[in-house]
């Protein structure tokens, strides 16, 4: 925990500095939720064949999923929210596509176990 996932259209692959928005994410969860460095885990899937709106432009998409235990307030999570969508813009290089950043920080349910 953390559990972090980032979906992204892989046509983003030669733009996107997944590997600098990893390092610069981890600190920021550490700083804002009062997590551990080594607790960050940050997966990356690309993303081949996805529609936004009529499908008509060249979309891109990147999404962001943090899984917390609970305990964070909502105030803590939103700001890790907003922090990341600043990261995610800060890591892509200019492209003509149209991009759609989302995040979402939230908590893993009781289910949630590591060894």
């Amino acid at each position: 925990m953390p559990q972090i996932t980032v979906d992204y259209s892989d046509t983003l692959d030669e733009s996107f500095d997944r590997r600098g928005f990893a390092l610069a994410l981890h600190p920021v969860v550490v700083e804002t939720v009062a997590a551990r460095t080594p607790a960050c885990k940050t997966r990356f899937r690309p993303v081949r064949d996805f529609t936004a709106g009529d499908g008509e432009a060249d979309d891109a998409i990147v999404h962001v999923g943090i899984g917390l235990l609970p305990g964070r307030t909502d105030e803590a999570k939103a700001a890790l929210t907003e922090a990341v969508l600043a990261l995610v813009q800060q890591h892509i290089k200019p492209t003509d596509l149209t991009l759609h950043i989302s995040a979402e920080t939230r908590d893993l349910d009781a289910s949630y176990r590591k060894i």
